[in-house]
């Protein structure tokens, strides 16, 4: 077996046969990128539980700890940065606000405007998970010489730029 001969490149076989008509070249990074991303979500969500959090609360926590002191941001705000709807956020917001790591207030300054906070054990906790996934990531990707992460790291980047996901 060679180092092509993984189940894409069976699949890809496969198709060649059935449909000898189709270029389906694409399946050669587009089927290895989805299956590399579903292997990366499973070992990050490992750790995320490890701390009492799924994926969408440490995303929630770390957009808020990356804010920067007072590690606050408006709710929307939180939902554009991570990418999630509105009403989603809420859920997850209403979550950390139960479970003591996140707390809704009015903004310094503009009693009108409401943010949401991290609570000093939400800050704790994050500071905590963010040193794991690190480590975690770094462990997912020690498999890959510098070089070659530093050329996939700017062959996606562009590549979400075309797609407009930047």
């Amino acid at each position: 077996m060679t180092e092509q001969d993984d189940r894409v490149a069976r699949i890809q076989a496969e198709w060649r046969r059935e449909r000898p008509d189709l270029d389906v070249s694409p399946q050669g990074v587009i089927g290895r990128l989805h299956r590399v991303s579903a292997e990366l979500t499973a070992s990050l969500v490992e750790v995320y539980r490890e701390f009492g959090l799924g994926e969408g609360e440490f995303d929630v926590l770390a957009t808020l700890r990356r804010a920067g002191a007072p590690f606050e941001r408006a709710p929307g705000e939180l939902a554009e940065h991570t990418m999630v709807t509105t009403g989603a956020m809420t859920k997850r917001i209403d979550r950390l606000v139960a479970a003591g790591l996140v707390e809704r207030r009015a903004a310094e300054g503009d009693g009108r405007r409401r943010v949401v906070a991290l609570t000093p054990r939400g800050r704790e906790l994050i500071d905590e998970a963010f040193a794991a996934h690190m480590t975690n990531e770094q462990r997912l990707l020690a498999g890959v010489p510098a070089r070659d992460r530093a050329e996939l790291e700017r062959i996606l980047a562009a590549w979400l730029r075309t797609l407009g996901a930047d």
